[in-house]
């Protein structure tokens, strides 16, 4: 048996990026950002910063995402960037779009701008009952003869938003494992994960990339390698003998998250796509390291290299 733990504090973030908000006439709305999607549910965390802010149904919204012919500026995806910089340039592209539904509802309640806000009944007068539902507030947008002055007909809105200074994940990884002595076998017992991420804006995601990472982490730990034969051929050209984890080798996992905003961004989000990466390979090689009682055995630990290691 042996335990094996990983603190890390990574750096994430990097950049600028565009986004736009449009609601259109039949009051769906249109999310456009210069980050390009790979797999990390992003597009659901663009559709809830702007349901929130707008007040508008989530399956309502759809996002266009990495496209140069309606985004011509953007820096993509990676080093989890997406949400602190994409997220951010879509949150204030809303914003934008929320100043200008909150002038005409204002304008349709006789009242002030700045007295505006989203209520449960729409856009109403804060500490009253006066609202009017945002399907009003959409068609005068459109119709320029019921405009405010100064109100341009339609409700969109284009922003930037550029990191200034880098996001700092943290967190610890435990990983509890059994090595049997006769074939060099590992098995995972336990797994607990702590991550730090910052603001959580969708703990499904959230976790979701926990889980994957970690799954990531643990194949290079214990089975992905390229092996090469005496010729200098590729033995592992295939995922036929590649190894990748299979879900019968993966432990149950013991996820949690803790929430220290970052103060570089307006959402206070820091970014998680790479936390299990980084902290499962060691996590998991140190337990098994403790278990054998050696200092140091080259990646992966294959039952093979393991049970070599206890020979010796």
């Amino acid at each position: 048996m042996g335990i094996g733990l990983c603190s890390y504090v990574e750096i994430t973030g990097y950049g600028w990026e565009t986004g736009g908000v449009r609601i259109n006439p039949d009051g769906s709305a249109v999310i456009f950002t210069g980050t390009s999607p790979h797999g990390q549910g992003t597009q659901n965390a663009f559709v809830q910063i702007v349901a929130e802010r707008l007040g508008l149904p989530p399956e309502r919204i759809s996002v266009v995402q990495g496209d140069t012919l309606a985004v011509p500026y953007g820096m993509g995806t990676a080093g989890s960037r997406t949400l602190s910089v994409g997220g951010s340039a879509v949150l204030k592209a809303a914003d934008l779009v929320r100043d200008k539904v909150a002038r005409i509802a204002a304008h349709l309640l006789e009242a002030a701008p700045e007295d505006i806000e989203l209520l449960e009944q729409g856009w109403g007068v804060r500490g009253t009952d006066r609202a009017v539902p945002l399907e009003q507030v959409i068609a005068t947008a459109f119709n320029p003869r019921k405009l405010p002055p100064g109100l341009e007909p339609g409700l969109e809105g284009q922003a930037s938003f550029a990191l200034r200074d880098a996001n700092y994940p943290f967190g610890a990884h435990l990983a509890l494992v059994e090595v049997d002595p006769e074939t060099g076998q590992v098995r995972i017992l336990r797994y607990i994960a702590v991550d730090d991420c910052g603001v959580v804006v969708n703990p499904l995601l959230f976790e979701g990339q926990q889980h994957g990472g970690i799954a990531q982490g643990i194949g290079q730990a214990l089975y992905e390698g390229i092996v090469y034969d005496q010729e200098g051929q590729n033995r592992t050209a295939n995922y036929l003998e590649y190894a990748l984890p299979k879900a019968d080798q993966m432990p149950p996992l013991e996820p949690h998250r803790h929430q220290t905003p970052s103060p570089t961004n307006p959402l206070g989000v820091k970014g998680v796509g790479e936390a299990g990466a980084i902290a499962a390979t060691p996590a998991v090689v140190n337990a098994v390291l403790d278990a054998l009682g050696i200092a140091h055995l080259d990646m992966p630990l294959t039952p093979e290299k393991v049970w070599r290691a206890l020979r010796r």
